[in-house]
């Protein structure tokens, strides 16, 4: 059975999409906000917290960053690599639905903290997003849920392309470079990094 994780803080589609990949024989982990969304609605989802036999902790800073899912995510089609996540007793992990804190929104604010500002730097999402995409000829990455539909519908069709895995691949690395840019100049203008390369 193919399994997804989704972990996103823009949740617009995220329920069809979920239902679709139920129908389509998957099962789901989910962290945090998204895994009490999805089972509010009466899918069947796995903690990330379970899986990983380890609890969200610092407020919720850590849920996502640990080996199983990353191992999961990482492992590439080899009898060994898959050998190894058995012994380990962790499995696969085929597709990545995953959106960021909204840092650009945040630092728009008028009554914007610095705190605030660092405190809406996402950490776990864009490690998510870096795996998936660096291993994009077994995972299929989704980091805008504009792209949910086609997916589904490609999934539906037979499965999804090499093409596409990369296109979503390319994608996912643009939107961590935009995101670690604005954090960049952030931080520039804030006199926090007076120096620029």
């Amino acid at each position: 059975m193919p399994t997804a994780i989704l972990s996103v803080y823009d949740k617009t589609g995220l329920i069809d999409f979920a239902k679709g990949l139920i129908d389509l024989g998957w099962s789901l982990l989910a962290s945090g906000g998204t895994s009490r969304l999805l089972r509010e609605n009466g899918f069947s989802v796995t903690d990330v917290a379970d899986y990983t036999k380890t609890p969200e902790i610092l407020g919720g800073r850590v849920k996502t960053l640990h080996p199983a899912i990353h191992g999961g995510l990482l492992a590439r089609s080899t009898d060994a690599d898959h050998r190894q996540l058995l012994e380990l007793g962790w499995d696969y992990i085929d597709l990545v639905a995953v959106n960021l804190y909204p840092f650009e929104k945040t630092i728009a604010k008028p009554d914007m903290t610095y705190a605030d500002a660092i405190e809406n730097i996402d950490i776990g999402g864009v490690t998510l997003i870096r795996a998936a995409a660096k291993n994009h000829e077994r995972v299929t990455l989704l980091c805008d849920p504009a792209d949910y539909p086609s997916i589904l519908e490609e999934l539906r069709s037979g499965g999804i392309s090499s093409e596409t895995r990369k296109e979503l691949s390319i994608k996912g690395f643009a939107s961590t470079m935009r995101y670690d840019t604005a954090i960049y100049n952030y931080l520039c203008s804030s006199g926090n990094h007076p120096r620029r390369p």
